[in-house]
């Protein structure tokens, strides 16, 4: 009695089952044979098997088996048939006297790499999986670990359904988005027929590497109320940097972050803001993670010290107007302002003073001090008074010039006040403007009188000023013409040229 079976290489989904074969052996002590005695048959198709008998005599013998088959050749101790349709291993056995085996080509039905972790710490161990299901004949089987294309391992098939092989490997950086694939391959070469492979569907490898250290946080202690800091978190030897993530929380508040990757680092700003509401200490962390780890570094930030309070009351007065001058800032805090009366130290200092013209611009500086976490906090603030008036006095704008014909000089005349007036000086008469703050050789048309006017919203002062200019003449009196007004002067010119007409007959 012999056996075929058969596993098929070119379908899916089938199973092994064992079919049986009776080869019906001829008379007496005669014995029998098959050919070929080893084959290998594709999955589906058909193979010719000779049924031989070693008897002289023509003998009566067949083929039994569930296999569809047909007799395609005879002779007198011989028959030829053909089984179609095979799809399983064939196992023609005759006990003690024939053993022959038919084999089939089974591609593997699939393959695939186990999925890879998301991320992979660079130089350990990752284990890889090729999982195969199906091929035969499985000693001529064997898979393969592909790093993109460069093979990493290789290993033998073995038995399973599917059938498992595992490969270890130590990821490096470059291997970061590497594509890592299993290969199939059924070397037939020995049999005549060819090397068959197929591979599996790449996975994609993220490596990365997060140094052990914590991440380096800049921030102040100590915050004011009503300020503004900037907060700096930074960490070097990260690979990749640019998929860290970073967060910097204050408190239960994650704040608003600037973040700048560069290539094996990555910087973090913020800024932290001080609210009276928010008084007291904070916590700070500051968060880097990448990979499946993270590295966090924690701090503390002491919001403090309310706003300091300055006033002026009022803050803009009339000439000789009482003003107070008052700063204030926390109860703990000792607070100075300059030019207040001695008194004890505390959180408010008062000033009060009867505010002249004089006074207009004058600022006053507050200044408070608090001890928090052994350190000194200072905040200060200035405010500055403006006292409304108008002037025009004789230290701004002199009443009377007298200058030397032809020298150099400077007109000044100024109006003060708060607002600043707008200045116009017009000689009576005439009209003309008096040439003001300009640096020139003075001329005897400008001598006369003035009258300055320095208007504003506050209203409008005048001041009556007088331009005299001394010249060389004619003398009346050794060494005194000079003393002369130049109206005189002029008149003692005249005087001179008649006279000198005379003495040469022309008057």
């Amino acid at each position: 009695r012999y056996f075929f079976s058969l596993k098929p290489p070119w379908s899916e989904g089938l199973s092994c089952r064992t079919t049986p074969l009776l080869l019906i052996p001829g008379p007496g002590g005669a014995r029998t044979s098959v050919y070929p005695s080893k084959a290998i048959i594709p999955r589906g198709g058909s193979q010719r098997v000779n049924c031989s008998i070693s008897c002289d005599q023509k003998a009566t013998f067949g083929l039994e088996t569930e296999l569809t088959k047909k007799e395609v050749d005879r002779g007198n101790n011989w028959k030829v048939f053909e089984l179609s349709d095979v799809q399983e291993d064939i196992s023609l056995l005759r006990e003690k006297m024939v053993q022959s085996s038919h084999g089939i080509v089974w591609f593997p039905e699939h393959v695939e790499l186990a999925p890879l972790p998301l991320w992979q710490p660079v130089g350990e161990d990752l284990n890889l999986s090729c999982q195969v299901s199906g091929g035969a004949p499985r000693d001529h089987l064997s898979v393969v670990l592909l790093r993109g294309e460069e093979e990493l391992g290789r290993q033998p098939l073995g038995k399973g359904e599917p059938a498992e092989v595992r490969f270890t490997v130590q990821p490096r950086r470059e291997d970061h988005g590497t594509s890592f694939s299993c290969r199939w391959e059924l070397d037939l070469r020995s049999q005549g027929l060819e090397l068959f492979q197929n591979t599996s569907a790449p996975r994609k490898l993220q490596t990365y590497v997060l140094p052990s250290t914590d991440p380096h946080l800049e921030a102040p202690t100590v915050v004011e109320v009503g300020s503004r800091w900037p907060v700096k978190c930074m960490l070097d030897g990260l690979f990749p940097a640019s998929d860290a993530e970073v967060y910097l929380v204050l408190g239960d508040q994650r704040l608003e972050t600037s973040i700048t990757y560069h290539d094996y680092s990555v910087l973090a700003e913020a800024w932290i803001e001080g609210h009276e509401e928010e008084e007291g200490t904070k916590s700070l962390k500051c968060s880097v993670s990448l990979g499946n780890e993270i590295r966090k570094t924690r701090g503390s930030v002491i919001i403090c010290f309310p706003a300091l309070s300055g006033t002026l009351s009022p803050p803009e007065v009339s000439g000789w107007t009482t003003v107070t001058v008052e700063c204030e800032a926390h109860a703990a805090t000792v607070v100075t302002l300059n030019g207040a009366p001695a008194g004890p130290l505390g959180p408010r200092a008062q000033l009060q003073l009867n505010a002249s013209a004089q006074d207009n611009g004058r600022g006053f500086s507050c200044s408070a001090e608090l001890e928090v976490a052994e350190l000194v906090v200072q905040k200060h603030q200035t405010l500055e008074l403006r006292v409304l008036c108008r002037q025009l006095d004789q230290r701004v704008c002199l009443g009377k010039w007298t200058w030397q014909e032809g020298s150099e000089q400077t007109l000044k005349c100024e109006a003060l006040g708060n607002p600043i007036p707008k200045l116009n000086c017009s000689r009576k008469g005439d009209g003309a403007s008096l040439p003001i703050r300009d640096l020139r050789p003075v001329k005897r048309e400008v001598a006369g009188t003035y009258l300055c006017r320095a208007t504003s919203a506050r209203g409008e002062v005048t001041r009556e000023v007088v331009v005299n200019m001394l010249c060389e003449c004619w003398s009346l009196g050794p060494g005194r013409d000079s003393e002369l007004p130049l109206q005189v002067q002029g008149v003692q010119s005249l005087v001179g040229v008649l006279r000198s007409r005379m003495l040469y007959g022309q008057a």
